[in-house]
């Protein structure tokens, strides 16, 4: 989003928590995050005046357009994860682990028939904690001359189905 002020004051106003499942250690310290998106509402939401309320509008527009390639279409009975991330000190620890089981059991609790999540190339141990959960690959999106402003050149979307543990 830069430049990186900029960036976490978007943060601010885009990110909803109620739409996010936090795990945290004993003394509630937060070790990590797993965001999820429904028909009612998302964790990475924020619209065109929330971009332009902190870039203006001509900067709000590019990235919107930007944003625009990453945007998900929403199919019915599809709970999609939107963002997962772990402390650093809490990797191999089980965290993600954990916080990919309680995105089943929330999807599970909603009805849904299926999970899917998008993983980047170069986050190969994700895609390794997804595929031991049972995450299926469904295809792959490649970002284009993008990768040089995203930096990654494609995604893989992968998908869960419910009742399928």
């Amino acid at each position: 989003m830069g430049p990186d002020e900029e960036g976490l004051a978007f943060f601010e106003i885009a990110l909803n928590p109620e739409f996010a499942l936090v795990a945290r250690d004993e003394t509630g310290r937060m070790l990590g995050l797993a965001g999820f998106k429904t028909r009612d509402g998302s964790f990475a939401g924020g619209n065109m005046s929330d971009l332009a309320q902190v870039y203006g509008w001509f900067g709000a527009t590019w990235r919107a357009l930007v944003l625009s390639v990453l945007e998900r279409e929403l199919k019915p009975g599809v709970f999609q994860m939107d963002g997962i991330f772990v402390a650093a000190e809490a990797r191999g620890n089980g965290v993600g682990t954990a916080l990919l089981n309680a995105i089943k059991s929330e999807a599970r609790n909603r009805n849904m028939s299926e999970v899917q999540l998008d993983v980047i190339d170069t986050n190969p141990r994700a895609r390794s904690l997804y595929e031991r959960e049972g995450f299926q690959p469904m295809g792959q999106e490649k970002t284009g001359p993008l990768k040089y402003l995203f930096n990654f050149s494609s995604a893989t979307k992968m998908s869960w189905i419910v009742g399928s543990d």
